[in-house]
């Protein structure tokens, strides 16, 4: 199984947001029906994102068909990324910038194959920041997502309190090498 990785910054061709979206509704397909998950509240996040500092996408191809992305962007201090997490963080951690990464989906046939671990890599080299971070459902696969991030040497620091569309989520974070 051969994945094709391609990168996209700042804005997305047409092309690029549909085979996005289209992995996105075949990722989630069982949470669609929640109002924070649904396609179009999905769409909504990504234009916002895209216009982040920092904003980049890998999106992985097997034989043309769309398979899995990773996308972040660059948060600063005083980045609002910062202002929801439930605990008071240390003096100086908001100091120096941290890639967030918002998302990363493989579709059902290419899990366990390494491809997610591919494209989350691919997102990560060539970048300035020093620190990578994500947020993780803790119940996401009865644990198991948490777990594969821990593997990948993150580790949780904090969390995000839960809102009405969303559940209280695992803040974690590495080294980007």
């Amino acid at each position: 199984m051969t994945v094709e990785l391609r990168h996209h910054t700042t804005t997305l061709s047409p092309e690029a947001r549909q085979d996005l979206l289209q992995v996105y509704a075949d990722v989630r397909a069982s949470l669609l029906h929640l109002p924070n998950y649904c396609l179009a509240t999905f769409a909504e996040r990504l234009d916002r994102h895209t216009a982040d500092p920092g904003f980049e996408l890998v999106l992985g191809y097997d034989g043309g068909l769309p398979v899995g992305y990773a996308y972040g962007n660059t948060v600063e201090a005083g980045d609002r990324y910062w202002k929801r997490m439930a605990e008071p963080l240390p003096h100086g951690f908001t100091d120096a910038p941290a890639l967030a990464v918002k998302e990363i989906g493989v579709r059902t046939p290419w899990r366990g194959t390494g491809t997610a671990r591919r494209i989350h890599d691919a997102l990560l080299a060539g970048r300035a920041e020093g620190r990578v971070m994500l947020m993780v459902n803790p119940l996401a696969g009865d644990g198991r997502v948490q777990r594969v991030y821990e593997a990948w040497g993150y580790r949780a620091f904090n969390t995000q309190p839960p809102t009405p569309d969303s559940p209280r989520l695992t803040a974690m974070i590495r080294p980007t090498r």
